[in-house]
């Protein structure tokens, strides 16, 4: 048995996405220690915090104003992802809701340089679509502006430096975007297509040049199979490479438009490696670079630039580490962490570590995973002892998204799970991002049931494993990563002990038709469409092949989840328990797509542990 409860487990705390104050004296970020992420702030490194937010809802970003001591959060109720803008006033404590619209979603897209006014895009008109708006720092509710009516999916990724126009993406989806400028100044604002292509190209993680004349931003334009971080000459319609990922992704750039300082993330087998520099203010390609900032962990992100660029605050994490905001200084990398998010009192020498391995596939295709044993006294706490060689049972843990992946962050329910003797298995099927366009596209519509097969192969891998247990192989995931469970199950019956589907789809049909409105055009280019793809999307459906499904089954769901309606658990768990199979079910009435609240957490993850310990 586990040395420590599954609470004891969730109350390990993280600390992110970091905002510096307009003076650089005072740093906000988000810390769920009251069970849900509110926002705190801080006046100095490991200094005692300052709690700002009281709700029982997830705060899920804070941004402070350049100029004010202010900052805008977002926040939506129950889950429903309909989230709205709040102005907490850091000198009174008092907090106001900006925009007042429970009906719609509400998408940050920053302060102008002034801060004088901010901008959002929204689905207040039309909820299958996103325009933008400009809203003054004290208007409140339909007070704000709308500035341009988009016709999709419209985000927003800053002002320029003068504050006359607006960085525009849509997104057609996850692998083909195109960016607009938005001219807030003219007669009757336009936009301005930066990005005319064909196919599919991802114009990702734009920001403006300090000059206002050009764009940075990481392309797979071209012949490239991975991103890039190109600057694109808005004159010239030119784009030029500045950091080439290698065979590997440059995830994203912050920069400052004010120095030309910049923090580029490159995405390498799941981790982080950092280039910190200053652009040349004549040669918008050229770049000094500063020393690699030294940070614990392995996965960093959410940089935040202090007002004279001279620091930025980053958010840290890895397989042994919990989430930490540092700061580092720029020029020389100098890392100091700020915040104090605790583990709950268990030792982090008690955190196992994963190994990055590769599974061959049925085609012949590589996959590569993360695999995590717990040490020998957790394995003999299972009642398999792996020395005996009897081995140690384990979960696979497949992400959803499908264009997602998954990386050595810190995951309390995997450490929980080690302490208790399972072992975990995390791998990155076809479809998964991080490996380039090529991988990301082999699962696409008719070629979906080949990620299943991935995991076919995968668990074919670990039957193989000396310390796994081939006889005690369970199915976990969320989302995507719940279809995964469930068609493993169907396909491929005879290897699970137990299988957790968690706010997963059941059936692709009835997924796209009540998904969200302002999601369905995405999703289609991604799993097929109602119009032309229905009858493959219903062969492939787990609630179709039900009858092939042998392992008990827990399915768990969120009432109010607006991307996978709750009725996916519904017809899965009722069609399942028909059939003969063992199935529990849960459903949160007060949360969304996933578990925000601890106390739903803690009631999950205790009769996950419980479901699997039966079973298992």
């Amino acid at each position: 048995m586990s040395s420590y409860d599954i609470e004891r487990y969730l109350n390990v705390r993280s600390a992110y996405g970091a905002s510096f104050g307009p003076d650089g004296d005072r740093l906000s970020f988000l810390m769920d220690t009251t069970g849900t992420s509110q926002v705190w702030t801080l006046e100095s490194a490991r200094g005692w915090p300052e709690q700002r937010t009281f709700y029982e809802e997830r705060v899920t970003f804070a941004s402070w104003s350049p100029e004010r001591p202010e900052l805008i959060f977002g926040m939506d109720e129950g889950g429903n992802e309909r989230a709205q803008l709040f102005r907490l006033d850091a000198e009174t404590g008092v907090i106001e809701n900006l925009t007042a619209m429970p009906d719609a979603k509400h998408r940050w897209g920053g302060w102008s340089d002034d801060g004088e006014r901010f901008a959002f895009t929204s689905n207040r008109r039309d909820e299958s679509v996103f325009d933008v708006y400009v809203q003054d720092r004290d208007e409140r509710g339909d007070d704000a502006e709308l500035v341009y009516e988009g016709d999709g999916w419209l985000s927003l990724s800053g002002w320029s430096p003068d504050d006359s126009r607006l960085l525009v993406s849509q997104a057609y989806s996850n692998f083909d975007q195109d960016l607009y400028v938005l001219d807030l100044e003219a007669d009757e604002p336009d936009l301005e297509h930066l990005t005319p292509h064909d196919g599919d190209v991802r114009y990702q993680s734009a920001s403006w040049a300090p000059d206002g004349e050009g764009i940075y931003l990481v392309t797979d334009e071209g012949d490239a199979d991975t991103l890039y971080l190109a600057y694109l000459d808005r004159s010239s319609g030119n784009l030029e490479t500045v950091i080439d990922g290698d065979g590997w992704n440059v995830d994203g750039i912050a920069l400052d438009d004010d120095t030309g300082r910049f923090v580029c993330s490159r995405n390498v087998e799941g981790y982080t490696e950092l280039t910190v520099g200053e652009f040349d203010a004549d040669e918008p390609t050229a770049y000094e670079t500063f020393p690699e900032p030294d940070l614990p962990g392995g996965i960093s992100g959410g940089v935040s630039f202090d007002p004279d660029a001279e620091r930025f605050a980053i958010s840290t994490s890895g397989d042994t580490v919990n989430t930490n905001v540092f700061v580092v200084d720029a020029e020389t990398g100098d890392a100091e962490r700020w915040t104090s998010a605790p583990t709950a009192g268990i030792p982090p020498e008690t955190f196992d570590g994963s190994d990055l391995v590769s599974v061959e596939s049925f085609d012949g295709l590589e996959v590569p995973g993360f695999l995590t044993l717990p040490d020998e006294d957790e394995a003999g706490d299972s009642g398999a002892d792996a020395d005996d060689g009897d081995g140690v049972p384990v979960i696979v843990d497949i992400h959803g998204g499908p264009e997602s992946q998954r990386r050595p962050s810190f995951s309390s329910v995997k450490q929980y799970f080690l302490d208790r003797g399972y072992a975990y298995f995390e791998p990155n099927v076809r479809g998964s991002s991080g490996y380039g366009a090529d991988y990301a596209a082999l699962d696409d519509v008719e070629q979906r049931m080949d990620s299943v097969a991935d995991i076919d192969a995968c668990v074919e891998w670990l039957r193989d494993h000396p310390a796994i247990d081939p006889d005690r192989i369970a199915a976990k995931g969320g989302s995507y990563g719940g279809f995964m469970v469930l068609a493993a199950l169907t396909e491929y019956p005879d290897l699970w002990a137990a299988g957790v589907d968690v706010v997963g789809i059941a059936n692709f049909v009835t997924f796209l038709e009540n998904t969200g409105d302002w999601r369905r055009e995405l999703r289609e280019a991604e799993y097929g469409s109602l119009a032309d793809d229905r009858a493959f999307l219903e062969e492939i459906s787990p609630i179709n092949n039900v009858e092939h499904i042998e392992a008990p089954l827990f399915v768990l769901h969120g009432e109010n989840d607006p991307r996978v309606p709750v009725g996916e658990a519904e017809q899965i768990a009722e069609k399942a328990a028909g059939q003969g199979v063992p199935v529990r079910k849960l459903i949160f009435e007060d949360e969304g797509h996933g578990f925000s609240k601890l106390e739903n957490r803690i009631e999950a993850y205790s009769a996950i542990a419980d479901f699997l310990d039966e079973h298992v």
